[in-house]
């Protein structure tokens, strides 16, 4: 996999295909696996670039300057400018459309389209926060993710009935246990602050481009339902596409319907 040395750290990425530039998003505690049938789908018509998040996959630690959504923004785009990229399209899952959508209001002009699928440009709401923070402070004082917790967190990202023999909840279960010490307290700890502890930008989304913006839920989405997406596509004024039998991480869940709906998307806006 390539590499970009972003804040001093080496930040890895996926970039198959060619044509129209798309970029995708990943969600916390993902690496690229996650998009593996969106890159193969769409990576046929397209240049599909996934950065992995820091301290997931192949990338180095957290940079010492990071301290927001809008700090992995701005990473977002050093990477483009590395690759010389002018315009994207993005589409952003989670986290992923949480710095998505600040890098699209920050820099308008490099984005063609936005699709923020599974995310919320709220605070999150303070008894979440505050239990995600718990469960922080949990992995902090062991230095791993214990055996309890795992079947506390790795249900969170799926439909409710899941199968948890299926490969795709075992492989993301065994992923979460194969965290180094280092890492977990270096990076996917800190991160996860960041992450829960952001800032609400709601009152910025009317400044999307709605023609140019679409929104994807899962339908069982438990940690960003639905109702999350709804108040978005309508501060947008932009569509909403539910996305059936998928939990958080529709793009394994789903994937034939949401690179359908993605391939329709960028079709009219790429």
């Amino acid at each position: 996999m390539p590499i970009a040395v972003i804040d001093g750290q080496p930040l890895h990425y996926v970039d198959q295909g060619i044509g129209p530039v798309v970029l995708l998003g990943s969600s916390y505690l993902w690496d690229r696996n996650m998009w593996a049938p969106q890159i193969e789908a769409l990576s046929q018509q397209y240049r599909v670039i996934v950065p992995e998040l820091w301290g997931h996959g192949e990338s180095g630690q957290l940079p010492a300057p990071t301290h927001s959504l809008d700090d992995l923004a701005r990473q977002a785009l050093a990477l483009l400018d590395h690759l010389e990229i002018a315009q994207i399209n993005l589409v952003g899952l989670s986290v992923g459309g949480m710095w998505g959508a600040r890098l699209a209001l920050q820099a308008p002009e490099r984005i063609n389209s936005l699709v923020l699928m599974d995310t919320y440009l709220g605070a999150e709401p303070e008894a979440t926060r505050q239990y995600y923070f718990s469960l922080f402070k949990m992995i902090e004082d062991a230095g791993a993710i214990p055996e309890p917790l795992l079947d506390v967190i790795a249900p969170i990202f799926f439909r409710p009935d899941i199968d948890r023999e299926s490969a795709l909840y075992q492989d993301f279960r065994k992923s979460l246990l194969d965290f180094p010490r280092e890492r977990l307290l270096n990076s996917i700890v800190p991160l996860g602050r960041l992450i829960f502890s952001r800032e609400d930008v709601l009152e910025q989304l009317p400044h999307l481009d709605a023609d140019t913006t679409l929104v994807m839920c899962g339908e069982q989405d438990q940690p960003r339902p639905p109702a999350e997406s709804e108040e978005m596509a309508e501060l947008i004024g932009c569509a909403l596409i539910l996305i059936p039998d998928a939990g958080h991480i529709s793009s394994r869940e789903n994937p034939d319907f949401v690179n359908e709906a993605l391939l329709t998307f960028l079709a009219n806006h790429a």
